[in-house]
């Protein structure tokens, strides 16, 4: 299968590691994946933040550059949700139905990485080996939005030598949110130190999820706690071979 890859934002700038990560993952298990180079960003920074009519020229280019494609595939289960649940709402609401229809028809074929390997791929050993104790955050997006359910902890159970430990009070929000860590940084902090002290009560060296953004906050937090726990987006210890 040709899949597209959507890196994301953040994961461009920031953890690119992440992105090569998915391509190694995949083309591992014979798939062809390819960049498309007219991919920016989502926006769903602009629409979080209130301005849906900065969030349209988005809209507009992503669909453009991914919907000639079967099966897209993103490291961001935030990103997936925005393309998903709003990208066909932004554009209907700003009265362009031709867009709405275009992304409308892209929305089902456009997935987070754990949805693409268990639900498209029918796959959950990968082929991975990571001897270390981890346990996995699942973040909001991911769980409520697009009901990841157990899907990335049956990926992490079968990479060999790894130990996965639940994590207490895991559907509890790390305290990130885009902008609401900015808006609300009292609340994020007390968020966060909550999530902190369930990640060093399981002994885990490790610390998984499925979005960047969400252990760039937490990994600070872990960080400056000196609590010797590493932070690690799922598709990097999918893609570690030992």
């Amino acid at each position: 299968m040709k899949i597209a890859l959507f890196v994301t934002c953040v994961n461009d700038t920031l953890f690119p590691g992440t992105g090569r990560a998915v391509v190694a993952v995949l083309e591992r298990l014979g798939h062809e994946v390819v960049f498309p180079e007219a991919q920016t960003c989502c926006g769903q920074m602009h629409l979080n933040t209130g301005y849906p009519a900065e969030a349209l020229p988005l809209v507009r280019s992503f669909t453009g550059a991914f919907e000639d494609y079967d099966a897209v595939v993103t490291p961001s289960g935030s990103c997936a949700a925005m393309v998903r649940d709003w990208h066909g709402k932004v554009a209907g609401r700003a009265g362009d139905q031709e867009l709405e229809r275009r992304a409308a028809e892209l929305a089902p074929r456009v997935h987070e990485l754990s949805e693409l390997l268990v639900d498209v791929l029918g796959v959950t050993d990968v082929g991975a080996v990571f001897p270390h104790r981890v346990t996995y955050h699942p973040t909001c997006h991911g769980l409520r939005m697009l009901r990841l359910g157990d899907k990335p902890a049956s990926l992490l159970r079968a990479v060999r030598g790894l130990e996965l430990i639940d994590l207490p009070d895991a559907a509890e929000c790390c305290g990130f949110g885009g902008t609401f860590a900015m808006k609300n940084p009292d609340v994020s902090a007390a968020m966060c130190a909550d999530k902190i002290g369930n990640v060093k009560a399981t002994g885990a060296e490790i610390l998984c999820a499925a979005d960047n953004s969400c252990l760039m906050h937490l990994g600070g937090a872990l960080k400056r706690w000196r609590s010797g726990v590493r932070v690690m987006h799922l598709a990097e210890i999918l893609a570690s071979t030992g």
